[in-house]
């Protein structure tokens, strides 16, 4: 699922990449050590760069360059494409994450 803003939801990099950068600014080193996190393992270089390169071309980011280092900004469009796609998210799987919340929190029969 593409969003108008652009946002490729198939692989869900793009609305991570997106989410936490409209948290702060982060570079790729950041954003691939915070995804990790959550997702268990660090997405590659290969993986990263790339969707971030694209992200600035379709205007959902800006980046900046200070030294070596990249930081990356959410703009405008990005905010509104972050928002576009936490609906979709919502829409398709809120109820399931509920149910699960609801049964993880009830005491075990």
């Amino acid at each position: 699922m593409k969003t108008s803003q652009g946002c490729d939801m198939r692989g869900l990099l793009c609305f991570q990449i997106l989410w936490l950068v409209s948290k702060r600014e982060m570079c790729g080193k950041e954003l691939s050590s915070e995804i990790g996190k959550r997702k268990g393992q660090c997405p590659k270089a290969g993986t990263i760069y790339p969707a971030l390169r694209n992200l600035v071309d379709d205007r959902l980011l800006s980046r900046e360059r200070s030294g070596k280092t990249v930081r990356y900004r959410i703009t405008r469009r990005g905010r509104s494409a972050v928002a576009e796609a936490e609906d979709y998210m919502y829409r398709t799987f809120g109820d399931m994450f509920e149910e699960i919340y609801l049964a993880r929190k009830s005491p075990a029969r």
